[in-house]
């Protein structure tokens, strides 16, 4: 599979964004510094407070995008998982979806998740009359893959194109769904929780080296700041080294070991359910001499991590969990 294969899958499974660093709506402070959104060890953290939110009956979100609803939405479809996160965090259920996400013991959990529809024709090319069956009041997918959608759901329920790029981008999401399920005491505490918890892992960064690494097979990418929302959160809690080398950039693993990785995360990204034991990126890439070198292998230190979670959830109770699982691999 070449690297450009392998970040379209990338793009697909994760619907990482490439550039375009806009800040959410609804954040309180200009939080951290440089393109990833998270501060930079030895700055300072991030502002834990949040400001309180107001219901409103229509928004206009980071992007410039405007989302009116007459009443307030009840049945709220999900092509996106940080459509689902964010409604979890708001204690709402969404009328369908098209994410495993869900299903994470975090989140709703495999007995609640599997009662949930799921859309029919997957990420790429959600079915339109199945989504309209839900009679959703409220359809929430990613801008630069379901926005082909738009014209086809227009007459008969709002589209809401969503394109987080960063952290602060998911927090000004939350807060403006928030505002329009009026659900602002749960957005509310989301925020505070995310950036309380967040603001604790800079104020104790670790000095490892880390890096989170991605593929299908023996090819694979890296994730970078700017290019990837759980990365931008990497740099203020380790020495996270890695730049975004563009679309079709990438990384040799002669530069990963010359970096000494000590804490090395991989998202294995499969789209029949989660990779099994010797078909996982790690187990895959350990045939080739190269692996073995680079400290975090040798040490015991290569953690597969959950893609649904890492890769796509990228709202602040997936970028939650991140951190927790971050900050104990990098002790």
């Amino acid at each position: 599979m070449s690297h450009r294969t392998l970040r379209r899958i990338r793009r697909i499974a994760a619907a990482a964004v490439v550039g375009g660093l806009l800040a959410g709506c609804g954040t309180t402070v200009e939080d951290g510094a440089g393109g990833g959104g998270s501060t930079t060890r030895g700055t300072a953290g991030t502002e834990v407070t949040a400001e309180p939110i107001e219901a409103a009956r229509k928004i206009t979100d980071g992007r410039g995008v405007t989302v009116a609803t007459e009443a307030v939405p009840k049945r709220i479809v999900c092509l996106v998982a940080l459509c689902d996160d964010i409604l979890t965090e708001l204690g709402i259920t969404p009328a369908a979806t098209n994410s495993r996400l869900l299903a994470h013991e975090k989140f709703l959990g495999p007995a609640k998740a599997g009662k949930v529809p799921v859309v029919p024709g997957g990420f790429l090319n959600p079915e339109v009359e199945a989504i309209l069956g839900y009679e959703p009041d409220l359809v929430i997918g990613l801008e630069d893959t379901h926005g082909k959608l738009a014209p086809a759901l227009k007459d008969a329920t709002v589209f809401w194109p969503v394109q987080p790029a960063k952290w602060q981008d998911s927090v000004g999401y939350l807060r403006n769904l928030a505002a329009l399920t009026g659900r602002t005491d749960a957005g509310e505490r989301a925020e505070e929780t995310f950036r309380k918890k967040l603001a604790a892992a800079e104020a104790a960064p670790s000095e490892r080296t880390a890096l989170v690494m991605f593929g299908s097979d023996e090819n694979f990418g890296v994730a970078t700041p700017g290019t990837d929302v759980t990365a931008g959160i990497l740099p203020g809690i380790a020495d996270y080294p890695w730049k975004s080398r563009g679309i079709e950039g990438t990384y040799s693993l002669e530069e990963i070991l010359a970096r000494n990785v000590e804490v090395l995360f991989v998202e294995t990204l499969s789209f029949g359910g989660p990779a099994k034991k010797g078909e996982r990126l790690s187990d895959r890439l350990a045939g080739n001499p190269l692996w073995s070198k680079i400290p975090a292998v040798r040490k015991g230190r290569v953690i597969e991590v959950d893609p649904e979670v890492w890769a796509k959830g990228r709202g602040t109770r997936s970028l939650g969990v991140v951190l927790d699982e971050a900050t104990a691999a990098l002790r």
